[in-house]
């Protein structure tokens, strides 16, 4: 028997997914750390939900997919020892047949990605503003599955390039599912869905020679933006840090497009949504997010999975932006175009409930592969505008499923919602449902009229009453016009390393650029337009002079910066950040331990990297566990290091990957700490400077040590260390 997961429906309409009840409640496995019951959409059981659990008994016999029990399955059958494999072996044809169409067509784009279980859940009920079952009930846990990605990588591609990060939630409620589909950036590069084709065309590897793999340094990126110039506002947030996020736990998320919000009196109002992370925003920087993809092209999706699995599960505020409909055009952008924002100081972010990751999928291909999300999944209470890229949206992203998963991508577990389905829709492909009887057509009298619709019910989905009248016409709104205001806005909201780091990213992109005129024609029409000191910056490092920019008149009212926008700031909490403490033989075992425990106790992740791997025998003569040996440990890995040493001090200081550990934790911004015996490491380093405020301590007491290391992870990077001369 299958796994009762993925069973077919016997019978139509399709059942509710129970949801954990008391009596039968998640139960993890022994050594794991609780988490809250997370149904696996579709119809599995609370036991199923264990992630650790074997999925079968102690004799269980294995089968075809038709029940056979095998008799053998290490060998074909032939005719003779030595003989030709037989036709009729229709297990063999069964076994690799299934595994030769395993694999459903990647996702053009957003086909890297990672997912998880999780639940929502609102602060108060917010029934003035909606309808929509999420937001009713403050006592009520609304499930979720949440897939981000990168967008323009493939499948085999890095985690760490530089990228927009898809940002995906999925909504299992009683009236249906929502799929709020955003990314980490809070607008896009094109204002008309008729544009994205040329777009993704653009982005995605040349097609001459399928170069270069997830990366927007190329001569067809920039001469496609450089000709648009509607996406320069989106280049200053790919070419900033947002685009190379320390983790998925520490990047917002937003959903872009501007919806509606309707309550139970049919009134609307205009919405953005945002997800804030709770471990604050952080990223990483250029050259360490090149280096990680190379040394662990899996950096965040094992860093979300671990992260789940020792119960430290990420969480996420979703933040409204609500606009009344009489003030639709009082903020001088027009709120219809996705490349636009309205500044968090001019409409306030009200964050109005809770989403926590909480368990990793069972099956990644079932669940994180085979979720199928669509703008157009909406249920009652929420709705959408005319924004020009959201409505080719929705019909792009059904026709991507259509073709992907196939018709009948909704039964599929991931992707089933929580309450019966009946409808006339028959057959297709992948096709779990067995509908019985004759009629599948409405209106039906041989079926009673059933199913039927349902006019008066109060929880079924209407378009919100907006009255249009226009006539057709292919032509852009002039209210979407100015294309450079709110980058010069993002780039003036800056800190001086931030507008440092956007500068070197556009240099180094135009740099990887061969055709001259492309790379004039940014400078010019594109860098020239947003800002004079950010082109000079790029000239400085690319040799392209700034011939003939025609400034563009700013439209943003009464803000020339917006904090929001920065990165600059400390973060609440180290949870999950992981710190290397760097150790020889004859180390102090105290020490080490004294140090674990305070770095734990923040809920930081310590990690004892010595030249060897197993054990080192600690100062007391008593073996000393190691977590990594050093040359499986790069910097790039750490969110900081300390050097404790040992006996061998002196000679740990002399080894090559010792000192290019340290170097490269240096270069990067990170808090570096030594004492005792790792003084002398770090002196051997050859550091340019060992100042506290830049996040190097040393000459402290233990104790000192500690807390200022502690508030140093808080700064999370120091980016305005001279690293000039650091060999690394």
């Amino acid at each position: 028997m299958s796994d009762t997961r993925f069973d077919d429906m016997p019978v139509r309409p399709l059942p509710p997914t129970p949801s954990p009840t008391p009596d039968a409640p998640f139960q993890p496995a022994a050594g794991k750390p609780a988490m809250p019951g997370v149904p696996f959409v579709g119809g599995d059981t609370a036991k199923q939900r264990d992630l650790a659990a074997d999925t079968h008994e102690a004799g269980v016999a294995l089968t075809t997919n038709q029940g056979l029990k095998v008799s053998d399955d290490q060998n074909s059958l032939r005719a003779g020892p030595r003989g030709p494999t037989l036709m009729e072996d229709f297990h063999l044809r069964e076994k690799i047949t299934h595994f030769d169409h395993e694999r459903i067509p990647e996702r053009v784009v957003h086909a890297r990605g990672a997912g998880a279980h999780g639940v929502f859940q609102v602060y108060e009920p917010l029934t003035d503003l909606t309808t929509a079952a999420p937001f009713q009930d403050s006592a009520k846990e609304t499930p979720v599955f949440v897939r981000f990605s990168t967008v323009a990588g493939s499948r085999g591609s890095a985690d760490t390039v530089r990228d927009v990060r898809g940002f995906a939630v999925k909504f299992y409620t009683e009236e249906g599912v929502w799929d709020l589909v955003g990314n980490n950036m809070p607008v896009f590069f094109i204002q008309d869905a008729i544009k994205f084709p040329d777009l993704i065309h653009a982005v995605k590897p040349e097609p001459h020679n399928e170069i270069p793999q997830a990366q927007s340094a190329h001569d067809t990126f920039w001469d496609f933006v450089s000709l648009t110039p509607e996406s320069a506002h989106m280049l200053m947030w790919l070419m900033s840090d947002r685009a190379i996020p320390r983790s998925y736990a520490t990047m917002e998320g937003f959903g872009v497009h501007t919806f509606r919000l309707v309550n139970a009196e049919g009134r609307a109002r205009f919405v953005k949504f945002h997800w804030k992370p709770l471990k604050g925003v952080f990223s990483l920087v250029w050259d360490e997010a090149q280096k990680t993809a190379g040394k662990d092209p899996d950096f965040h999706r094992r860093d979300l999975f671990d992260a789940i699995e020792r119960g430290d599960f990420p969480q996420w505020e979703l933040g409204l932006q609500v606009i009344e409909e009489e003030d639709e055009f009082e903020y001088g952008v027009d709120i219809l175009d996705p490349t636009k924002i309205i500044p968090e100081e001019v409409v306030p972010v009200r964050r109005v409930g809770l989403m926590t990751l909480t368990a990793n999928p069972g099956n990644f291909f079932a669940e994180t592969e085979q979720v199928a999300f669509h703008v157009g999944h909406v249920v009652p209470g929420i709705d959408f505008t005319n924004d020009p890229l959201l409505q080719g949206r929705l019909f792009s992203y059904l026709d991507t499923q259509l073709r992907r998963v196939g018709p009948n991508f909704a039964e599929l577990p991931i992707n089933r919602p929580l309450q019966p389905v009946d409808n006339n829709q028959r057959d297709g492909m992948g096709r779990r449902q067995i509908d019985k009887g004759r009629v599948a057509y409405f209106p039906n009298s041989l079926a009673h009229g059933c199913p039927m619709q349902s006019p008066e019910a109060a929880d079924a989905f209407r378009s919100y009453a907006e009255k249009v009248d226009g006539a057709k016409v292919r032509v852009r709104s002039a209210s979407f016009g100015d294309h450079f205001s709110q980058a010069a806005l993002f780039w003036n909201s800056m800190s001086t390393w931030e507008q440092d780091h956007i500068a070197a990213a556009f240099s180094f992109e135009l740099n990887q650029c061969t055709d001259s005129l492309v790379r004039q024609r940014v400078m010019d029409d594109i860098l020239g337009n947003i800002a004079p000191d950010l082109a000079q910056a790029v000239s400085a490092r690319t040799g392209l002079s700034l011939a003939g920019a025609k400034p563009h008149p700013p439209s943003v009212p009464d803000v020339g910066r917006s904090p929001a926008l920065s990165q600059d700031r400390r973060a609440e909490d180290i949870r999950g950040r992981k710190v290397a403490v760097l150790v020889d033989a004859g180390v102090e075992a105290e020490q080490l331990s004294i140090i674990q425990e305070t770095l734990m106790d923040e809920e930081a992740i310590v990690e004892v990297v010595a030249p060897v791997a197993g054990t080192i025998t600690g100062g007391d003569g008593n073996p000393v566990p190691v977590t990594r040996a050093a040359p499986n440990a790069a910097s790039v890995l750490y969110d900081g290091v300390i050097v404790l040493g040992g006996g061998l001090a002196s000679a740990m200081g002399e080894m090559g990957h010792t000192r290019h550990f340290i170097n490269e934790a240096f270069l990067h911004g990170k808090p570096i700490a030594a004492i005792d015996a790792g003084e002398g490491v770090l002196a051997a380093a050859h550091l340019p400077t060992l100042v506290k405020e830049q996040g190097v301590i040393t000459g402290e007491a233990l104790e000192e040590m500690l807390t200022l290391f502690v508030e140093a992870l808080r700064r999370h990077r120091f980016p305005q260390r001279d690293v000039r001369l650091v060999p690394a």
